[in-house]
């Protein structure tokens, strides 16, 4: 079985890593899914999951028209 982690895993792990880090800020607008494929050299299929993966732990949010953008961080107490 190999021990490379899925593509969609680990870009989508790097990404929130970034936006925990705090290199990727609130409200700062991510690279276009074309770009983002182009960068980690996958399909964009793939960058769409990781999208859906990063909109369902609330770390970015879509706006239709306008890009993805890193959320404001939630409280969670």
């Amino acid at each position: 079985m190999p021990t490379e982690k899925v593509d969609y895993r680990r870009i989508a792990t790097e990404i929130t890593e970034k936006i925990k880090s705090g290199q990727l800020a609130p409200g700062e607008k991510l690279p276009s899914t074309r770009e983002l494929a182009e960068q980690y050299s996958v399909h964009i299929s793939t960058i769409n999951r990781v999208m859906t993966i990063l909109k369902d732990r609330e770390l970015v949010e879509g706006h239709p028209g306008k890009g993805v953008y890193v959320a404001e961080p939630t409280q969670s107490d």
